[in-house]
């Protein structure tokens, strides 16, 4: 009898199990992102009014909600603008068959020469590649493809090189490129002592999955970017925390003192 179930209703149990797992791999995506608290928010308020609207017999309201409903599909679309573009680059990246971190002995030589730059107030941008290409950011720059060490890292951010404005692409335990141009964040940071280079920083991992590591010129203090957010004013320990989150599990605990929220704009 069981047997007979199992081959009636087998299809159902495989497409119970292809939207779990598609409900799952998207909320472990929007968890760490600030759409989260907006898709929430949304799903709160849209329910809400759907069960009231039910119960008392407010035909105005549901017929609104039916009515709304594309032009609610299509502002989530411009919302979640951002966290879409880059699902979509990862899938295109095979990032489910791809594995691209660096070992522990240059995430430690990273940090040590991010201390270093930190205590000259040497400012300085590191983005360290994970699957998806970074090919035309490192094309605006100039090609390195050298071991990392603090001397290199401290040599090309030196302020009298022509090399130290740009941004550094790292892959694989290698300097690809130095003097690197990145898109700028235009979304809105409560902190306003984030600069140009952090704005870098947000900017291009709002396009890529990549993970950015910025020092303050102003005031030294060690920062983190990653999926367009900022973590701001970091110790060597707490860096290098985040780092192995991001690079182990693809997240950052999204309950962080540290992460300055931009403000999401609809165009």
């Amino acid at each position: 009898m069981l047997w007979d179930f199992l081959q009636k209703h087998w299809r159902d149990g495989v497409e119970i199990f292809i939207l779990a797992a598609l409900a799952y791999h998207g909320y472990l995506f929007f968890k760490a992102t600030r759409g989260a608290r907006i898709l929430t928010g949304l799903l709160v308020l849209l329910l809400s009014l759907a069960l009231i609207s039910q119960f008392l017999q407010l035909t105005v309201i549901s017929w609104l909600l039916q009515r709304l409903s594309v032009f609610l599909a299509i502002a989530l679309v411009i919302i979640f603008q951002p966290e879409l573009r880059r699902v979509l680059a990862e899938l295109g990246s095979q990032r489910l068959f791809s594995f691209n971190r660096p070992d522990d002995r240059s995430l430690d030589m990273l940090i040590e020469a991010m201390v270093e730059l930190s205590h000259k107030r040497v400012g300085a941008l590191i983005a360290i590649k994970r699957s998806i290409d970074m090919k035309q950011f490192a094309e605006t720059g100039v090609e390195v493809d050298a071991i990392i060490s603090r001397e290199l890292l401290g040599t090309i951010f030196h302020p009298k090189t022509p090399l130290h404005d740009g941004g550094v692409i790292v892959d694989q335990g290698r300097i690809l490129a130095a003097g690197c141009v990145f898109p700028v964040s235009q979304r809105e940071v409560r902190n306003r002592a984030v600069g140009l280079r952090h704005r870098a920083a947000m900017g291009v991992t709002d396009e890529t999955d990549a993970v950015a590591l910025i020092v303050s010129e102003e005031t030294g203090a060690l920062s983190l970017g990653y999926r367009g957010l900022l973590y701001h004013d970091l110790s060597p320990e707490d860096v290098r925390e985040k780092l192995n989150s991001v690079l182990t599990t693809g997240m950052i605990d999204d309950n962080d003192d540290h992460k300055d929220e931009p403000t999401r704009e609809l165009a």
